[in-house]
């Protein structure tokens, strides 16, 4: 008679958020009382009160991932995003809890910490894969970075007085140029983050496509573009101008040098998320911007 394999979950909170630390133990607490064992990093575990019973892991790395079968994570959008980088190096799919405010990555907010914790238990979640997008920035031809992202890699400006001109090409093609605050090259996921923010378009995340929005752009032509998810997205930093900065999800930062370019295109690893339910993304984008809905009238019988 065979044994069923042991299963383990592990857990990645924001600790510096109260909610977070009572989100923390309940989940332990309901998936250790299921058999199901749990695995947090040491450091996060001091200030979590957790049993005894939780496995520890010192380094934070991919492999400390290694036999789990979901990531839950437990924060804001930054802390998700931070899951997002254990989840696309790992391959194991990541189930995010909002305790932020928007939180487009989560799949359920803080009062559903019991259902959460029921559908991990049956096993009774999907997974879908996001696209992601690989960065190369270059300097005189030799590469300098290279990066990805989840939500958007962003060129800005370093210096509040001065603009950052730039130069927009698409498929080995020029399209513009201007000064600008910066370009942000975004995937569908990313389209209600930075983006969205930017002024760019809400986009369905079952949708294929790469982004380039402009940052308050100095020019009459600096609309938000789509592109095919196999076209190649560059922006040129100018010799004669200022040097820029790369942020991609808001995490991590590289300088540009005067000159640089940088290349965006679709990302060879996906990210993949844990979905416990089917609601429509009309529906989440409805509920997490408290659109004004209410004259709604439905579907004509």
């Amino acid at each position: 008679m065979t044994q069923n394999r042991a299963r383990t979950v592990f857990l990645l909170a924001h600790t510096g958020r109260p909610a977070a630390v009572r989100s923390a133990e309940l989940v332990v607490k309901g998936l250790q009382h299921c058999g199901i064992d749990v695995r947090v990093l040491e450091a996060e575990a001091a200030d979590l009160p957790l049993p005894d019973t939780v496995e520890l892991v010192k380094e934070a790395t991919p492999q400390c991932l290694d036999g789990c079968e979901l990531l839950i994570v437990l924060g804001g959008d930054g802390t998700l995003l931070r899951g997002a980088e254990f989840a696309r190096a790992s391959g194991v799919p990541m189930l995010g809890v909002n305790l932020g405010r928007v939180g487009f990555l989560a799949e359920a907010e803080r009062d559903d910490l019991d259902r959460v914790v029921d559908r991990v238990v049956m096993k009774a979640y999907e997974v879908e894969e996001r696209m992601t997008v690989d960065v190369v920035v270059h300097r005189n031809g030799d590469i300098v970075h290279t990066d990805w992202a989840l939500n958007e890699a962003a060129v800005q400006k370093v210096s509040a007085e001065k603009l950052l001109e730039v130069v927009l090409e698409i498929d080995g093609r020029p399209v513009t140029g201007f000064g600008c605050d910066g370009i942000v090259c975004a995937t569908p996921t990313g389209s209600t983050a930075y983006a969205f923010s930017a002024g760019g378009p809400v986009v369905w995340p079952e949708v294929e496509a790469l982004l380039m929005v402009p940052i308050s752009a100095h020019a009459l032509f600096a609309k938000p573009l789509v592109t095919s998810p196999d076209s190649v997205l560059a922006v040129e930093v100018q010799p004669d101008t200022s040097h820029g900065v790369l942020w991609c999800d808001g995490r991590r930062m590289v300088e540009l040098p005067q000159g640089a370019r940088v290349e965006v295109r679709r990302g060879a690893v996906p990210v993949r998320l844990a979905r416990l339910h089917h609601a429509s993304f009309t529906d989440r984008l409805v509920a997490k911007f408290a659109l004004p809905v209410s004259g709604w009238r439905g579907r004509p019988h």
